[in-house]
């Protein structure tokens, strides 16, 4: 998904396997992205250490972390390598609200070749849990 021509959403690549070698940019022969200043290459390379990073995010009412329990809506990548995050709260009067987004941006600034993130939070959609992955219904004994 393209924002604006400048951003690519890389929940689409997620699975994508990043090569452990250098990623190529553009202009050093890397696969074009249209939109995009960066690689296919680079985002695929960026794209496994953000999830990385926010899998260390927990919810701390409950056991398991914001990306499995589906609070993540949208991640983008600019082409000065900003990552932008969209995500949501189990609940609106959540205690960790104002938070959380804390927590997300500094767990993603961390990953080598990230310039810096910015979370915001939405409610539209709202939260509900057909949004958890499979690791989070198990680790919640919900199967």
């Amino acid at each position: 998904m393209m924002d604006d021509g400048s951003k690519r959403d890389v929940l689409d690549v997620v699975a994508a396997v990043a090569e452990p070698s250098r990623t190529p940019s553009v202009a050093e022969g890397g696969t074009p992205v249209p939109g995009s200043a960066l690689s296919q290459e680079e985002l695929d390379a960026l794209t496994p250490e953000i999830v990385k990073a926010l899998k260390t995010v927990y919810d701390p009412e409950i056991p398991s972390d914001i990306f499995e329990l589906g609070l993540i809506y949208n991640i983008d990548i600019s082409d000065n390598r900003d990552v932008t995050i969209l995500m949501t709260l189990t609940a609106p009067g959540c205690p960790v609200a104002g938070e959380m987004p804390i927590w997300v941006e500094n767990a993603v600034s961390a990953v080598p070749g990230v310039s810096g993130c910015k979370a915001t939070i939405t409610f539209d959609p709202p939260w509900d849990q057909s949004r958890m992955s499979d690791e989070a219904r198990l680790a919640l004994n919900m199967f």
